[in-house]
């Protein structure tokens, strides 16, 4: 999801760590249905997802990218009897038997098919008992006396865990092929006047702070918070778009060297990289597919499906560059009025349909320029919800970085971790501009699949600079100071 946005649904094995700090508040109603509401939330979604197709179509690979879909099924409920039933309640193993066959790093995607999985239907009967106990569980928990419980944190872990599945799910029906199974109503309208938004907007130097060190259901790699002195630098009002990046194309972007890194031109030759994933030219025309339909490449939405390589070399076309994670969040959360980091682009207030493109709500990015109500103290919009971001940045800890509760989560991701050289989740790796295997890079802003539980200002995907089936976008910066070349 590590996850499956990149991938962080894919989380392994569960061993237990020492705990950092976590803030601490008395436990409460409120607390308690908010857990509620967030595993409520997960489950219909996952249900959703998988419900719409035949036994045989979840039991199938659609690309070995990606596990059979009853994979997902299960899995989320076997992480879920872990923490909740387990480590939560202190209760015995449900199915002790399971741990093996959907642990993520012991099985990698491509393998997943061959092992004796839950046939859809005991899938189901599955996830729904422990569901039934986790409930109880939840209940009863005094939602204190140790970190996992304090503010519900390990219950809301598991409904970003399953949440992370369910946008691994939606890419899953993507690479799918067959009739379409799923809808939506379209994203809305970009506002009048979008058209004549400024190009880019200046995010003026000086220190913030980046993370959290307060959020109670920020996961480890966003933790702790601490202060980040980032130089002035402009940045994209909004995503690059389809109709920007078809200009990269046709002026020959994929066919000039000069343009990408030596890594990322050896693999857009070894891929035969010529187009965003999903894009095909018909009679002069650029369509796209989308959850089993074909139609015209909208120009005004950002473009989506390009792997990192593609990104960078699109931002060395225009003059320009990919912002560093730092870079990115501080567009997305200082504001220098107060001198604060809010939690979103547009404060502390929780997403709203209004204020952000998330949810599976409309299985599409909204045009370029929408949710003008959720822009950020600098100006830029949609910063959270359309399309994962790529940064130009590798995934690491943060200073004071403590593993919690499990080192799979984050840490075997980072650079000379046990994964930071090859994927464990059954996909490609690549390589990155020193040589040697790619470091995971950073992704930012979550995507119109991402829940709002699992996408938040601080919130950090990651994935290898080759993958492209995730819902990646991305924008591009410039230094403030001349350098002589300002970008097209």
């Amino acid at each position: 999801m590590k996850h499956d946005h990149g991938d962080h649904g894919d989380h392994g094995g569960a061993t237990a760590t020492v705990a950092p700090a976590r803030a601490a508040s008395p436990p409460g109603a409120g607390v308690r249905a908010r857990a509620l509401e967030a595993l409520g939330a997960a489950r219909r979604r996952t249900l959703a997802l998988t419900d719409c197709l035949d036994d045989e179509e979840l039991m199938a690979q659609h690309s070995p990218l990606m596990s059979p879909l009853v994979w997902d099924l299960t899995h989320v409920g076997n992480q879920e009897e872990i923490w909740l039933l387990r480590a939560a309640g202190g209760r015995e193993p449900l199915r002790a038997d399971l741990d093996p066959l959907y642990d993520a790093f012991r099985n990698p995607r491509a393998d997943r098919p061959a092992l004796p999985l839950l046939r859809p239907p005991e899938a189901r009967r599955y996830i729904a008992e422990v569901r039934e106990r986790v409930l109880g569980i939840l209940a009863e928990s005094p939602l204190e006396g140790s970190p996992l419980l304090e503010n519900a944190f390990v219950f809301g872990m598991t409904a970003q865990h399953e949440q992370q599945h369910c946008e691994t799910m939606l890419a899953t029906h993507q690479l799918r092929r067959g009739p379409a199974v799923l809808d939506a109503p379209a994203p809305p309208a970009a506002p009048a006047g979008a058209a004549d938004l400024p190009r880019e907007v200046l995010v003026p130097g000086g220190p913030f702070t980046m993370g959290t060190s307060a959020d109670p259901w920020a996961l480890d790699n966003e933790r702790p918070g601490h202060t980040v002195d980032v130089p002035a630098f402009h940045l994209d009002t909004v995503p690059v778009t389809c109709g920007a990046y078809q200009e990269f194309i046709d002026d020959g972007g994929y066919d000039d060297p000069r343009w990408w890194t030596p890594q990322g031109w050896a693999y857009r030759r070894e891929a035969g990289l010529s187009a965003p994933l999903f894009w095909e030219r018909r009679d002069g025309v650029w369509l796209r597919r989308r959850f089993g339909r074909t139609e015209p490449v909208p120009p005004d939405e950002p473009v989506m499906h390009v792997c990192w390589y593609e990104a960078d070399a699109y931002a060395r076309w225009a003059g320009r560059r990919l912002p560093t994670e730092a870079e990115w969040e501080k567009a997305a959360r200082h504001d220098p009025a107060t001198g604060r980091s809010l939690r979103h682009p547009w404060g502390d207030a929780e997403p709203t349909p209004e204020l952000a493109n998330l949810g599976q709500r409309h299985l599409r990015p909204a045009p370029a320029g929408a949710y003008p109500s959720g822009a950020a103290p600098c100006g830029a919009r949609q910063l959270l919800g359309d399309v994962w971001e790529w940064t130009s940045s590798d995934f690491a800890g943060y200073p004071g970085f403590a593993a919690f509760p499990y080192r799979e989560y984050s840490e075997v991701f980072f650079p000379g971790g046990e994964h930071g050289g090859q994927d464990g989740h059954g996909g490609q790796g690549g390589q990155d501009g020193r040589g040697g295997h790619a470091e995971y890079k950073v992704l930012r802003g979550g995507s119109f699949a991402a829940h709002p539980v699992a996408c938040r200002g601080t919130f950090r995907n990651w994935d290898f600079p080759v993958r492209r089936q995730i819902f990646c976008g991305f924008r591009t910066a410039r230094d403030a100071a001349p350098s002589g070349k300002g970008g097209r």
